[in-house]
């Protein structure tokens, strides 16, 4: 088992457990949803099982296509982050098909993926998290702590404007708060810069194998630039916001760190590719992996186990345990038996994975989810790791920080911090912001770092434009390699989307898909319990926690549970049906947030 281990309890009460669902939690389809068993004597959630009711089967009817396709097809996986798929499929494709990219493609496709974390985190975090902290909901759930708030002074005041914790959820408060339509407005521009670099939002039309079919020149550099800088007053004021709130929790809710906590036992798969070493090779891909300006990494208990792509990508494995499908071991030849170093290739990684669906009634002592396990393998413990991507920002910075890797102008790792530069703005000063490792990868620490990477990526754009302009500059306009389809080839991509760890897997004979499976965060986060018991990240982090939240069973709202799930950026939640145990069903279908007046 990797799962976190419950704290004992000293005097718990006799339990009172009621049971309690939450189904859908949606992104754009309704597919995530959360069944406890809350013990509301002692004021914990005993139980979790999370469930995925939809099958999609991209690995299954990607077989027999064209592989120049396949960044075509697998943006569609995803309404919100379908460039990280094209940019992921282009590099697992660049792989097999021996391509080294031009460096001003390198830079742009760098600067379309730093706006998209530009604009997705702004989105969910000010948009969705924030409906979670701020003045109507708290008012709902904890009172006493909105009563709190209105008498703190919010320490960042200078730079965001807002003198008392209480203000701040007001500016949160959905369709009215002044922080709220400003997110929006950044959202939009961050959007604007996204299609300057890729053509299309959210899937892109200029991004290809070899390269890339945005023109360059001088206007697309400056109109990004003019765009990133006219935001950099919101950014620098995000992080002092979202401080100032999570600060207060911890003050108000002595014990707040316990919910959504796991273990420390993250994964990163880098971003950022460095044109100056990337060559695409699997031969090479330790050196041009550790050359991200996002380090890639696995970390356990605080502790940097590997930078290594080769190891990542040789550790993958996936378990089936509670999931809807038949295994394919023992019953499929492998198709990759040895990587191109010669290091053999497990029957369950994602190389030699078959897919084949099992339906079946939904049992949690049994199988639950559409959702497979993927796990990793730790060849020196012997454990098959659940490893979370921390609502992806948050292990990107861990992995960067303890890498001590990323040096540039903008941004540096230190071994215990990241460093993020950004210059002087429309009304505030130059900052240098400093996201340093937390006590705890908990729900408040995930939604924390999200600030912090979205200044980590502001930083990182005007780094990508200045060397994007100096490659111009000598007179270096190529942004495509020309390359033929070899009949027989394989390839990884290893990127992150918006929400965590992405790799693509493509395997081709006759020059067509053989096999291709992409994971993306989701399936790491939201997997059921696999085949040695232990349970995923959303079920681990839920199960055990304590509950803060004031209101009885009748008129329980869930919201701590809620903040805990939200921390990994699953979804854009839109609907609730709430289940009470004992026969009794309370149905409960609302807009994504409170109406203009709040209900």
């Amino acid at each position: 088992m990797t799962a976190t281990k419950p704290k004992p309890a000293a005097g718990q009460k006799p339990g009172e457990l009621v049971e309690m669902a939450w189904d859908p939690i949606t992104r754009i389809i309704g597919n995530l949803g959360v069944y406890t068993k809350i013990d509301f004597a002692n004021r914990v959630v005993a139980e979790c099982h999370t469930t995925s009711s939809l099958f999609r089967g991209y690995s299954v009817f990607m077989k027999g296509k064209d592989p120049r396709d396949a960044g075509f097809i697998t943006s569609r996986i995803c309404g919100i982050c379908g460039d990280n798929h094209t940019t992921c499929s282009v590099y697992a494709q660049n792989m097999a098909y021996g391509i080294k990219t031009p460096p001003l493609a390198e830079w742009i496709i760098n600067l379309g993926e730093a706006a998209e974390y530009m604009f997705d985190h702004t989105l969910f975090q000010d948009n969705l998290v924030f409906v979670d902290f701020c003045e109507a909901m708290v008012k709902q759930t904890n009172p006493s702590v909105l009563a709190r708030a209105e008498t703190t002074a919010a320490p960042g005041r200078d730079i965001h404007g807002y003198r008392t914790i209480a203000d701040i959820m007001r500016a949160y408060n959905p369709f009215e708060g002044e922080v709220y339509k400003e997110a929006l407005k950044v959202s939009r521009t961050t959007r604007e810069m996204f299609c300057l670099m890729e053509g299309r939002h959210v899937h892109p039309s200029t991004v290809y194998p070899g390269g890339v079919g945005t023109m360059p020149q001088p206007s697309l550099f400056t109109d990004y630039l003019s765009r990133l800088i006219s935001i950099l007053d919101f950014v620098k004021k995000s992080v002092a916001l979202n401080d100032d709130i999570f600060d207060f929790w911890y003050e108000a809710l002595p014990g707040y760190e316990e919910v959504g906590r796991r273990r420390v036992l993250l994964g990163c798969w880098g971003s950022f590719q460095n044109p100056d070493v990337v060559d695409y090779r699997y031969e090479t891909m330790t050196n041009w992996g550790r050359a991200m300006h996002v380090t890639p990494g696995i970390v356990v208990d605080g502790k940097l186990l590997t930078t290594d792509l080769v190891d990542i990508n040789l550790g993958i494995r996936i378990l089936l345990g509670s999931s809807y499908y038949k295994d394919w071991v023992g019953q499929e030849e492998p198709f990759v038996k040895y990587d191109p170093l010669g290091n053999p290739v497990d029957i369950r990684h994602p190389w030699n994975q078959t897919t084949l669906p099992d339906p079946g009634k939904r049992d949690f002592n049994d199988r639950y989810s559409w959702v497979m396990s993927p796990r990793w393998f730790d060849k020196n413990s012997g454990d098959h790791l659940a490893l979370d991507t921390g609502g992806g920002c948050f292990a990107r910075l861990y992995t960067t920080a303890l890498a001590k890797m990323v040096d540039t102008p903008y941004v540096k790792s230190t071994g215990q911090s990241v460093l993020i530069s950004l210059p002087k703005s429309q009304r505030l000063p130059e900052m240098t912001l400093e996201w340093k490792i937390p006590r705890w990868s908990n729900a408040l620490e995930r939604d924390r770092s999200r600030a912090y990477f979205i200044a980590y990526a502001a930083a990182m754009s005007l780094y990508f434009l200045e060397r994007a302009m100096e490659r111009m500059r000598s007179g270096d306009m190529r942004v495509f390699t020309e390359f033929d389809v070899p009949d027989e080839a394989i390839g990884c991509g290893f990127h992150e989307a918006v929400r965590g760890t992405l790799s693509h897997h493509i395997v081709i004979r006759d020059r067509k898909i053989a096999n291709y499976h992409p994971y993306p965060p989701t399936p790491w986060n939201g997997s059921p319990r696999d085949s040695y018991g232990t349970p995923g990240p959303y079920e681990d982090a839920i199960q055990n926690m304590p509950i803060f939240e004031e209101n009885g069973p009748d008129n329980f709202k869930g919201v701590d549970i809620m903040r805990a799930v939200r921390s990994f950026d699953p979804c854009l939640p839109c609907g609730v049906h709430m289940y009470v145990g004992g026969g009794r069903t309370l149905k409960k279908i609302h807009s994504p947030m409170f109406g203009a007046s709040h209900g």
